[in-house]
């Protein structure tokens, strides 16, 4: 039945019209489910540390997405390896589509630092939708004398092997993002693993490590404050919320595009009737405002992209993390 045939009162706003309709949906998506199985959780294994971009980022949307599907949504986070460990459980679990897991950039690069993986990347999970995707940026200590990416990469080839940048642990995406950076610019600069973000924000804000690629939300109050530096960008075009500072594609970079992005999966083999259930639960889920602001206000691009095209995606982006691990000679010690 349309919005339209509900009396709607006089004032009716643009949040509680979008209320009404996702209150509409969410009786048909429980039925798609069968008889019963509604009052069954929906299980999220998260194969991250409570407290993580990711984390912050399903339980904002939590009680959206249990409104939508119209079942409990029950987060499990299963950390370890890198996030082998959670996945491998993910892989393993019922696939009737009451098991489902969120996964980071780290899905497919572990692939090429982790070989021994107990599962394949892409053939023991389906994409059910690419939730979103957040920036990057390239940082600095206010101590180093550069404003810039190409002022820092003077400052490398001038001073080889002096400069040194974090990460928030050898193989994670930050360290990607930070290798794809020296490898193309050819500098030699030393790497510093850390133990998660946190540790590795702590130390760059102390002058402890003097570069880092990091997430742009956390980082932005800094940046703004004059206690860190913005060197660039990380994304295709510049962020709204730091204009001025360049992209590193326009600062002759044009390699070192990144996201960090979060994903819904389901194991595979779980029938397409589910994933499609899933997938527009979670559509439903983020056209509530209290989902979409909460997920927008931690520096996250809504995607939503269906299963397709999130399987395509997730093809591609294992082929190219594969490619950066190779030309940064990236390591696991």
């Amino acid at each position: 039945m349309p919005l339209d045939a509900f009396p709607a009162p006089r004032r009716l706003t643009r949040r509680q019209a979008l209320a009404w309709s996702v209150a509409l949906c969410a009786p048909a998506l429980a039925h798609a489910q069968g008889p019963g199985a509604a009052d069954r959780p929906l299980r999220v294994i998260l194969p991250l540390s409570a407290g993580s971009g990711a984390d912050g980022a399903i339980r904002a949307i939590q009680a959206s997405l249990s409104r939508a599907l119209g079942q409990a949504v029950v987060i499990e986070n299963l950390p370890g390896a890198g996030g082998i460990t959670g996945t491998t459980q993910l892989v393993r679990a019922p696939k009737d589509g009451s098991v489902i897991g969120l996964v980071s950039n780290n899905h497919v690069v572990n692939p090429h630092v982790y070989p021994s993986a107990p599962f394949d990347a892409i053939e023991d999970i389906t994409p059910i939708t690419v939730i979103g995707a957040t920036p990057f940026m390239l940082v600095a200590h206010p101590s180093v004398q550069a404003r810039n990416a190409r002022e820092l990469i003077a400052l490398a080839k001038a001073k080889p092997g002096v400069l040194n940048y974090g990460s928030s642990g050898n193989g994670t995406i930050l360290h990607l993002g930070a290798a794809m950076f020296v490898d193309q610019a050819q500098l030699d600069i030393k790497h510093i693993p850390y133990r998660g973000m946190g540790p590795l924000m702590n130390d760059i804000l102390g002058g402890q490590v003097q570069l880092g690629v990091v997430a742009v939300a956390p980082a932005a109050a800094h940046i703004k404050s004059g206690s860190l530096r913005a060197l660039g960008v990380t994304t295709a075009a510049r962020v709204p919320s730091l204009p001025g500072v360049p992209t590193l594609a326009e600062q002759g970079l044009p390699r070192c595009e990144l996201e960090g992005w979060i994903a819904a999966v389901a194991p595979a083999g779980v029938p397409p009737a589910d994933v499609a259930r899933l997938y527009h639960g979670f559509k439903a889920a983020l056209t509530m405002p209290e989902a979409r602001d909460a997920l927008v206000a931690q520096g996250y691009e809504i995607k939503l992209t269906p299963p397709d095209a999130s399987a395509a995606f997730f093809r591609s982006e294992l082929a190219r993390m594969g490619q950066v691990v190779k030309s940064a000679s990236v390591k696991m010690d």
